[in-house]
């Protein structure tokens, strides 16, 4: 799904950041959403308007195995996903209008961890990461829900280093700026695997870490949301704003 329209206007100093971004540019920077695992694009639709209103064109979409596709739910693999990114990304990155030097990849979750695994397979300017999952490297060809899920809930309770992952290995090799939150009550994704994605991406060119007070892995609260809303949209406008100036 793509999403072109200004719903909004974001006023930055008194001016629309819309403007700045689009004026005298033939091409806008372009955002891609990659949900989570049991999620689905449909979650995304009000985060893509605001990022449209920030001067983007942002693509949404439903991986194998969700929406539209959830018949698929308990065959997908790992490389079934990281395919269905890659052709997002691709098909983002051709788009007329779409500047394909300055594309961001954000990701939740299960989205986070393709996303890392693609920004090394992929140019992307910007990583966006909220609770970023992590998996050891093997069975990487096996259903995602044939994982031994006790195996991977220990995986986790440990600090890895770059070279034992390959998504934080990716994440070593990114040099563009990235944003990593966690959300302080988060039951699935331990404190060490976010300690992980912040060591790995310390060589980026800039990291913002952050961290939701009060919320779960899921965001379900009201305040929760809008929390990580305030500081996803205040990181991406900065970079926007970067990236226009330059």
């Amino acid at each position: 799904m793509f999403i072109r329209t200004v719903p909004t206007e974001i006023m930055v100093e008194g001016r629309s950041l819309n403007a700045m971004l689009t004026a005298g540019a033939s091409r806008v920077p372009g955002v891609l959403l990659v949900h989570g695992w049991d999620s689905d694009q449909g979650h995304y639709r009000t985060r893509a308007e605001d990022i449209v209103a920030l001067g983007c064109v942002c693509l949404t979409f439903d991986m194998r195995g969700h929406g539209c596709n959830q018949a698929q739910h308990d065959a997908v693999s790992r490389e079934d996903n990281l395919r269905d990114v890659l052709a997002a990304y691709d098909l983002l990155a051709r788009q007329d209008t779409v500047d394909s030097k300055a594309i961001a990849l954000v990701g939740t979750s299960y989205g986070g961890y393709l996303a890392a695994l693609a920004c090394n397979l992929r140019p992307v300017r910007w990583l966006a990461l909220r609770a970023p999952a992590i998996y050891p490297d093997a069975q990487w060809d096996v259903p995602k829900e044939a994982l031994d899920r006790d195996a991977i809930d220990r995986y986790r309770q440990e600090v890895r280093a770059p070279d034992a992952n390959r998504a934080l290995a990716a994440c070593a090799a990114f040099r563009g700026d990235a944003l990593i939150v966690r959300s302080e009550l988060d039951s699935v994704i331990p404190l060490p695997v976010i300690e992980s994605y912040v060591e790995a991406l310390k060589p980026a060119r800039s990291l913002t870490y952050r961290c939701v007070a009060g919320a779960d892995h899921a965001l379900s609260s009201g305040a929760s949301q809008q929390a990580y809303d305030m500081v996803f949209t205040s990181w991406l406008t900065q970079m926007l704003i970067d990236w226009r100036a330059a």
